[in-house]
């Protein structure tokens, strides 16, 4: 079967050179015929997974006819089955380019969001840039929930990156637009995660801002995230780390989102100690006056009372 679309391709590749072939009576190359055989031969060979050649013939296909967009989008797919995702994200950003140029926004905006996905895991810098080029798409063609959906794509993956000053942007971006369309108890939301990041910047006073500007939202004063915030910005400017914990532990902040979630758990505060150490104190015995004999206690912090060995 295999070698059966290979030789396919090989009949369509050999066609193709044929229309571009000039000679006494044809003055001129059959681009757009070619182009269609150069087509059917991609096909073929990816049909029989010879992906190197299936990219060739999709260049190939997009050089024959300059404006074929899907061409070079086809060529990154080839690409991406080869496991060459930097070089497969270039040709889907070029066909990309190429849609937008040719007044078809929303076919742009789809083959960025896939380059974003493909490249993730692999280079999660490149695929904020991809998501945020995808949101700016949508957000000029005012399809403002497709907009903000990959800003928030673009915002968990700075978190996870620990890159907190752009994170700390891109959810004030999403906020921004989710009051625009109304949906506040989403605001609510963006809020406790802008709150978590400045947390994590060292930022108290951005965080307590965040808090003090959402009161302009409409049902967020009042509102049991606001009640959270409130509780837990109070006992990180006490050094309470105990009623910091309990407030990332509630099922307000561990239903999140898992990259905010995690930034909730992981909250030290500075100067209250780190919840996952045990206090030592040490009690002195007095004996005629004088220290005659130190103990050494040990302590369980009050999450681990009660908790069996």
């Amino acid at each position: 079967m295999a070698a059966q679309k290979i030789n396919e391709g090989l009949e369509h590749l050999a066609k193709a050179e044929k229309y571009l072939k000039t000679g006494f009576l044809k003055w001129k190359p059959d681009y757009d015929s070619a182009a269609s055989e150069y087509g059917k031969a991609a096909v073929a060979f990816k049909n029989a997974k010879q992906f190197e050649q299936a990219k060739d013939a999709c260049l190939k296909e997009a050089a024959a006819h300059e404006n074929n967009r899907a061409a070079y989008e086809q060529a990154g797919m080839m690409l991406k089955e080869m496991q060459k995702l930097p070089e497969a994200v270039q040709l889907i950003e070029k066909a990309s380019m190429m849609y937008l140029e040719n007044g078809t926004p929303d076919t742009a905006a789809m083959a960025l969001e896939r380059a974003g996905k493909l490249i993730e895991n692999v280079d999660p810098e490149k695929a904020v840039q991809l998501y945020q080029q995808t949101a700016n798409v949508f957000e000029n063609e005012e399809r403002l929930r497709q907009a903000v959906e990959l800003l928030g794509k673009a915002s968990r993956l700075l978190v996870r990156g620990r890159r907190f000053d752009e994170a700390a942007l891109s959810i004030q971006k999403e906020k921004n637009i989710y009051k625009e369309i109304e949906n506040y108890p989403t605001c609510y939301k963006k809020t406790i995660a802008q709150v978590l990041v400045h947390l994590h910047r060292n930022d108290y006073v951005a965080a307590e801002r965040c808090v003090r500007e959402s009161y302009s939202i409409p049902g967020f004063n009042g509102s049991e995230d606001c009640a959270a915030l409130e509780q837990l910005l109070e006992g990180y400017d006490q050094q309470d780390q105990d009623q910091v914990a309990e407030v990332c532990n509630s099922p307000l902040f561990k239903y999140m989102d898992n990259d905010y979630a995690k930034l909730g758990l992981s909250l030290v505060v500075p100067g209250g100690g780190n919840k996952t150490q045990l206090e030592c104190h040490v009690d002195a015995e007095h004996s005629d006056g004088g220290m005659s004999q130190g103990s050494l206690h040990v302590s369980s912090p009050p999450w681990i009372v009660g908790i069996s060995s």
